[in-house]
């Protein structure tokens, strides 16, 4: 179970290639295989989920109802830009253009650990998803971890 967490800052080279962190792929289980899917996520950023943990996801999304028009639109979106991509030598997954695009990621990208998953920002999109936060964290904290 990867325990993915904190944020990191790293270029995309030119052929969409991003560096996985050595804090984060520490948590990566032998089981991944050095194998992840990215795909896209909400608010603008992109999911990168190792194998082991995008198959308990994608069991999750094979127990949804094809009949039900709310559960197909959630696999399409989220399976429609799907790849899997294998980290290089130098540690690196390869990022298609269409999902960067999706994401505003050009030159720098935020790195965040997300528990099972690492999640990839624009760094200036981040900042702005920060701001317009109604609730403080503080307040979200309260609601969220309450008891």
């Amino acid at each position: 179970m990867s325990s993915f967490k904190g944020s990191y800052e790293y270029s995309v080279d030119s052929k969409g290639r991003i560096n996985i962190p050595s804090r984060l792929r520490k948590y990566v289980s032998p089981d991944a295989n050095d194998t992840f899917i990215v795909t896209r996520g909400y608010e603008k950023c992109l999911f990168v989920y190792p194998l082991d943990e995008w198959n308990r996801l994608e069991q999750s999304i094979r127990d949804l109802s094809p009949t039900n028009p709310k559960h197909r639109f959630f696999m399409r979106t989220l399976l429609e830009l799907a790849t899997e991509s294998q980290l290089d030598g130098q540690s690196r997954v390869t990022i298609p253009r269409e999902l960067l695009q999706f994401a505003g990621i050009e030159n720098d990208v935020l790195i965040l650990g997300v528990l099972e998953r690492i999640e990839l920002w624009n760094p200036i999109v981040y900042k702005e998803y920060l701001k317009t936060q109604a609730e403080s964290y503080e307040s979200v904290a309260q609601s969220v971890l309450q008891k």
